[in-house]
């Protein structure tokens, strides 16, 4: 079995780079997952994630908090929250299909903007929270 966050950010992505709102504003190969500092403007960056225990005596139910970190090159907010607009509406729109889990809700728990201290570039900072359930 896959374990739940992996499973989620595989369909995060897949959602991204098939929305064309989203590719609007970053393209396909600005969309990763990586641990370093952004080297292309703008880009997605799929982050953290934690995995809990959820409800249930059967333990097949999960709750999966998974940041996403956007990054432009400005020295203010606005690409940053229009990038994060274009993400909640891929998010939003249809059904979604995971390899190994079922999802019962997803939601964005909320979003935060920043001003990089180096006054040149912006990040935001998406956190999802999913409760998934594992299918056989």
């Amino acid at each position: 079995m896959i374990e739940a966050s992996l499973d989620l950010q595989k369909a995060v992505r897949s959602r991204l780079v098939a929305s064309t709102e989203v590719l609007g504003q970053v393209p396909s190969a600005h969309i990763l997952d990586r641990n370093s500092r952004p080297e292309v403007f703008p880009c997605i960056l799929i982050g953290e994630s934690q995995t809990l225990a959820g409800a249930g005596l059967s333990r097949l139910r999960h709750d999966v908090f998974a940041d996403l970190h956007i990054w432009a090159e400005e020295p203010g907010l606005a690409t940053v929250k229009t990038i994060a607009g274009a993400i909640r509406s891929a998010l939003r729109d249809g059904r979604w299909t995971l390899d190994h889990h079922h999802v019962a809700d997803l939601y964005i728990q909320q979003e935060r903007f920043l001003r990089d201290p180096d006054g040149i570039h912006s990040h935001g900072v998406m956190t999802l929270r999913a409760h998934l359930v594992e299918v056989s």
